[in-house]
């Protein structure tokens, strides 16, 4: 406590205000874990930052000193990202939560990291336009941008990377440098910015982003449909996808997860895959589709609210798992394959969860090939632990060998170190001069990324 102590003394000649530099139990606790079933570790402090300034003052002296430093958003990554595995501080950019410009004339907004995707939504869609990219909860787009996030909406808008056009970044020396411009297209050197996206707060820390918007569609009907199996409801997927239909979202939630849903909400869907998919195009072509490939039930709205209520069984998948079961936590494994891959690769993740005697479901992004295994474990429990990794570990064997990636949206945090190794261990040796070149003392997010 006494080490804790002091380093507060000296982060509050930098941030000069007792609220913003915490060793209060209870926020050490908040910033030791995510939603995941990683176990949580305690910074030693928590700073709450106001400015880029005050970001590079921090950084410059826990580089000086050795300090490691872990980003915080809203804490919702799934693969330990935030978890400060060797104390230090943690860094909680909340409070830069200002929306600095809207730009409906360029389709772009700039937004300080700590601003959250319905903050976003809320100051764009009065000039009609939206920010598309949905990982579900609803996260800073700081935290976003360095998971390089996607989700639901990602078969039509694609993901973070493809939606940030410059980035405000400090680095672990204090230098606040800036990306990319507003343009929405440049040549002019090597793409930092793609760089900094994906990095998970290895590399620098994202204070301010420039995004894309895009019109809100005039149009939107949401559809669910019923399949005989999760194979059924891959191959309409396919076909929906490949048949040019304008496909907003097209997800898939397995039998086990809509029998949870049911539980749950109170609902009464058949027990069976399901395919929810949102559209601005023909609902008529999505239904023939569907029925094509053996559709047992087909419905679609267009009033908002109507819309809302289907769409919340997709959002509430994995509070429905957990309310089942209490005391457990997910781990939602996150591969993605090519899309003539999916049908067989989620049927053959089925059968290894089956084999595994652990409870979990099976969702996934059905239209960008990329799905999740949902397990609900004991993390104290180290045989339903060893069960959960080994299922896992064979989930991601069997999508590289279809030539897919251990991680299509989570990231890897310190939960898939081994199998960016196995993904990309002739690349580890470039990775590493890239950390070397950027973070030369490795005080930024130790542990993570990098096996």
């Amino acid at each position: 406590m006494a080490v804790a102590a002091d380093l507060r003394a000296q982060l509050l000649r930098l941030v000069p205000d007792e609220a913003r530099v915490s060793e209060v139990e209870s926020v050490l606790d908040l910033h030791a874990g995510d939603l995941s079933y990683h176990q949580p570790h305690r910074p030693d402090v928590v700073v709450f930052p106001e400015s880029a300034d005050e970001v590079a003052a921090v950084l410059a002296h826990a580089n000086e000193h050795g300090i490691a430093v872990v980003p915080f958003g809203a804490g919702t990554s799934l693969e330990g990202h935030v978890i400060p595995l060797c104390g230090g501080i943690s860094l909680d950019l909340t409070r830069m939560n200002r929306v600095i410009a809207v730009r409906p004339e360029d389709l772009t907004a700039t937004v300080q990291a700590g601003v959250t995707r319905l903050q976003l939504e809320a100051a764009a869609g009065p000039h009609g336009l939206w920010f598309p990219v949905d990982p579900g909860a609803d996260a800073t787009l700081g935290g976003m941008a360095a998971t390089n996030a996607s989700g639901t909406t990602t078969v039509r808008y694609g993901g973070m990377r493809a939606h940030v056009l410059a980035l405000e970044v400090v680095l672990a020396d204090g230098r606040v440098i800036r990306t990319g411009t507003r343009a929405v297209k440049t040549s002019a050197g090597y793409n930092l910015t793609a760089l900094f996206v994906g990095s998970e707060g290895t590399l620098g820390v994202i204070t301010e982003l420039t995004l894309r918007l895009h019109p809100i569609p005039e149009r939107i009907v949401v559809a669910r449909a019923a399949f005989p199996s999760v194979e059924a409801a891959c191959r309409a997927a396919a076909a929906i996808v490949g048949a040019g239909v304008l496909v907003t979202r097209c997800e898939l939630l397995d039998s086990v997860t809509i029998g949870e849903l049911n539980a749950y909400k109170g609902t009464t869907l058949p027990e069976s895959p399901y395919l929810f998919i949102e559209t601005s195009g023909d609902v008529e072509a999505v239904r023939e589709l569907a029925e094509d490939e053996g559709a047992t039930a087909f419905e679609s709205e267009t009033d908002p609210t109507a819309r809302s209520r289907m769409w919340d069984a997709r959002h509430n998948a994995l509070h429905a798992s957990l309310a089942l079961s209490p005391g457990l936590r997910p781990m939602t494994t996150d591969v993605a394959v090519p899309l003539s891959e999916l049908a067989a690769a989620m049927e053959h993740a089925r059968t290894l969860l089956d084999a595994s005697g652990l409870r979990g479901g099976i969702v996934g992004h059905v239209g960008d090939g990329n799905f999740h295994v949902a397990l609900l474990l004991d993390p104290s429990d180290e045989t339903s632990r060893a069960r959960g990794e080994a299922l896992n570990a064979a989930v991601v064997e069997d999508a590289l060998a279809r030539g897919g990636t251990c991680t299509g949206e989570h990231g890897i945090g310190y939960g898939k170190l081994a199998y960016l190794a196995q993904e990309h261990g002739d690349l580890l040796e470039l990775y590493r001069g890239i950390k070397q070149l950027l973070d030369p003392k490795g005080i930024l997010n130790p542990g993570k990324v990098l096996p």
